[in-house]
C-alpha cells in the first residue's frame, strides 16, 4: 500500500479498528420501510487451515421509499444452502427489515428454499 516502517502492533489495531467498524455496519438496525431488495451470491476463494477453498458471499441491496439504495446485509458461508440462506434472511428481519415488496434474486435453489420456509 506504499508504507513503509509500520509495526506489526500498529496494523493489528488498524485492522481491529476495521472490523469493529465493519461489524457495526453490518449490524446496525434497519429502520424504515424498504420495499426493493436485490439479493444475490458469488463465490470466492479463501484459505481456511492452510487450504483454499470456495465460500459463498451473499448480499442484500436495498432501495428505501425514497430511492436511496444501501448494503443491508453480507454473509459469508460454505455455500448457498437454504440453512445459510434462512438464517441471513432471519437476521435482517430482526435487525429491522420492513416494507418488502419486491425481491429480486437469480431464484437460487437455496434461496427458493429458503424463501419457503
Amino acid at each position: 500500500m506504499g508504507l513503509s516502517g509500520i509495526s506489526k502492533s500498529t496494523v493489528s489495531k488498524l485492522c481491529k479498528d476495521i472490523d469493529e467498524r465493519v461489524g457495526e455496519f453490518l449490524n446496525r438496525p434497519l429502520t424504515g420501510e424498504w420495499p426493493y431488495v436485490w439479493l444475490d451470491a458469488t463465490y470466492l476463494k479463501v484459505r481456511q487451515g492452510g487450504r483454499i477453498v470456495p465460500v459463498a458471499a451473499i448480499i442484500a441491496v436495498a432501495a428505501n421509499t425514497e430511492g436511496r439504495r444501501e448494503i443491508i446485509g453480507l454473509g459469508v458461508g460454505p455455500s448457498e444452502t437454504a440453512t445459510f440462506w434462512t438464517e441471513f434472511l432471519r437476521s435482517l428481519k430482526a435487525r429491522g427489515l420492513d416494507g418488502v415488496r419486491l425481491v429480486i434474486s437469480d431464484a437460487h435453489t437455496g434461496l427458493r428454499a429458503a424463501r419457503a420456509g
